[in-house]
């Protein structure tokens, strides 16, 4: 972790079946702000910088083979008897290893890094403490196990369906979260009984045995119960969700932004913005957007994989997909969707337009109602417009296609054909005009309907 300490690996505990979920999809691969509760907790612990990463899995883990790509070791628990009979299951994956192990658990995502780090620290504290256990003191304590503990040095462990009336008036409560010497780890694991209401190998026994050997053994506590709250079913991933949103309103009003109505604006784990920017109510980020400075986001937008520059305006109504590259002081109106296509400095297109592939120049103006044609139903094609050209509303530019440098293409044209600089294009029927038929046909069907109700 640093060199004041030992190599550090991290054991996750994933193998649980997540029921409570009613998923197909294994509960830790459930996203909070468009990513996975997994990624969110190996963030975290990526800050120590571990030498070794175990995942144990159980139910669902070629889906988490897949998910972590090669990241992390998977050790398998099947049968599943318990937390401490889960991280037994690491013991090949640490073979050699000697170090301190810190057990996580991956539906329990937004432990901080500050947080791990304590445990570590503590765990090389002056008495050297055989177990160093993450508590937290709820104001309801509910089913959760007991941590007994005086001056941060625990006396005993107790599951919640083992603890006494006296035990459970303690409101000290176990987290499930350990630091432990890897050389003690396995050894203390190994002394565990299945001895409970249960039936189960408990990973909190593990603190009992080393107090029973003359061991310390110490607690940490958080001083934010919302990091160690695990997430089981829909509604407590909808309740995570909402935690981390109003964290990230919180941290992004305090870097610089304004948001009109916080409570309706929703950010992905990696949206960057920078400062002065004002977002209007009801805005959804999707991974991959990075704002910069005094940039105006209006109402109802929805904006993914997408850059926007100093000084642009989007909105209201737009959507931005990815690929989307507005430059600076570039404007997008309402009902615009862009997806992989660049709109130049200075250029607009302000209202109902579809801009898919496409380079646009600057200061070139889009008129409501165009599109660019882009897909033939097999290939995608690119429509270039050049800076300064006007672009006349409802038109349609069939890719490939290129709009010259101060070119005009006429409102209604379908453009198949390149548009050199400085040229008018006018694509449309001759217009008809027959004069008194519109008279002559209104009279023929009002004596027609008169006729029929007689």
């Amino acid at each position: 972790m640093t060199d004041s300490f030992p190599p550090l690996a991290t054991v996750i505990l994933a193998a649980g079946k997540g029921t409570r979920m009613k998923s197909d999809l294994h509960k830790v691969l459930h996203p909070i702000a468009g990513r996975p509760i997994l990624e969110h907790l190996l963030e975290s612990a990526g800050a120590l910088q571990p030498s070794r990463q175990v995942v144990v899995a159980g139910h669902g883990r070629d889906q988490l083979e897949v998910a972590l790509d090669g990241r992390a070791t998977i050790a398998v628990q099947d049968p599943q008897h318990g937390t401490g009979h889960a991280v037994q299951q690491a013991q090949d994956a640490l073979a050699g290893f000697d170090g301190d192990v810190l057990i996580l658990y991956g539906d329990v995502p937004f432990v901080r890094p500050e947080t791990m780090r304590a445990m570590i620290a503590r765990l090389h504290a002056e008495d050297s403490p055989a177990v160093v256990v993450l508590g937290f003191a709820p104001d309801d304590p509910l089913q959760y196990g007991r941590v007994i503990a005086a001056d941060g040095r625990i006396a005993k462990m107790v599951e919640h369906k083992d603890a006494s009336d006296a035990e459970r008036a303690c409101n000290l409560c176990n987290s499930g979260l350990m630091a432990v010497p890897a050389k003690d780890l396995f050894a203390l694991l190994d002394r565990v009984t299945n001895d409970n209401a249960q039936g189960e190998y408990y990973l909190t026994d593990i603190v009992n045995i080393a107090n029973e050997d003359g061991r310390v053994c110490a607690v940490v506590v958080t001083d934010d119960d919302d990091e160690v709250a695990g997430i089981n079913s829909r509604a407590e991933l909808a309740q995570a969700e909402a935690r981390w949103q109003q964290r990230r309103r919180a941290a992004a009003m305090a870097d610089g932004a304004t948001l009109i109505a916080p409570e309706t604006v929703w950010f992905c784990w990696d949206t960057t913005l920078g400062r002065d920017v004002l977002i209007e109510p009801n805005v959804v980020f999707g991974p991959g957007v990075s704002v910069a400075d005094n940039v105006t986001i209006r109402a109802f937008c929805h904006i993914e994989g997408a850059s926007l520059a100093s000084g642009v305006e989007a909105g209201p109504y737009a959507r931005l997909r990815p690929g989307a590259v507005l430059q600076e002081k570039s404007k997008v109106g309402n009902f615009v969707e862009i997806k992989k296509a660049t709109l130049g400095p200075g250029a607009k297109a302000n209202h109902l337009t579809y801009l898919g592939d496409a380079d646009v120049g600057a200061g070139a103006n889009i008129g409501a109602g165009t599109i660019t044609c882009n897909y033939d139903g097999y290939f995608k094609h690119k429509t270039v417009i050049k800076d300064r050209a006007f672009i006349g509303s409802n038109s349609a530019l069939v890719a490939p296609v290129t709009i010259g440098t101060d070119a005009i293409v006429g409102a209604g044209s379908t453009v198949s054909r390149d548009v050199s600089d400085g040229e008018l294009r006018l694509v449309r029927a001759e217009q008809m005009v027959k004069p008194g038929w519109a008279d002559r046909f209104h009279d023929a069907m009002k004596k027609k309907k008169a006729d029929q109700a007689k």
